[in-house]
């Protein structure tokens, strides 16, 4: 499976910017949370959505062990390991030790990423060193 263009994986992404939070939702411009980020990117660079996501809780990854975000990506998207990881790559966070990965990021640079955070909305920011050991795994936007 070839990848997407990092470049414009990038330049969608940051379309998002500004962009409310809104859990669950995945509307460029009128809300969307982390997930809903990375669907909207997906519609606009590779396109449909091969599956609906389900209705999820707020604290659904406090709970359990199942990676259910990587196991999901792991179905459309090329892994990559998180140190290979460069801009346009899709990475996702571990929150806490022994959590597991719920959270959704796109790399701008080895130093940026854009992310929807709750109480900011769509940003980009600094990959500080802390967020960068949250980082659990990474993958490519694919192209055909």
């Amino acid at each position: 499976m070839k990848s997407a263009d990092p470049d414009l994986v990038i330049a969608t992404a940051r379309r998002w910017l500004g962009t409310p939070y809104h859990d669950q939702a995945s509307l460029r411009g009128v809300g969307c949370d982390c997930l809903g980020l990375a669907r909207g990117v997906w519609r606009e660079v590779v396109g449909d959505e091969p599956f609906p996501i389900p209705p999820y809780s707020r604290d659904w990854g406090e709970t359990g062990s199942h990676e259910i975000l990587a196991e999901g990506a792991r179905q459309m998207m090329p892994e990559i390991t998180p140190t290979e990881a460069g801009p346009g790559t899709l990475i996702l966070f571990r929150m806490a030790p022994r959590a597991i990965a719920k959270h959704v990021g796109i790399l701008t640079a080895p130093d940026r990423f854009i992310h929807a955070y709750e109480r900011l909305g769509v940003v980009e920011e600094t990959l500080t060193p802390a967020w960068a050991r949250k980082i659990a795994f990474a993958f490519l936007f694919p192209r055909d």
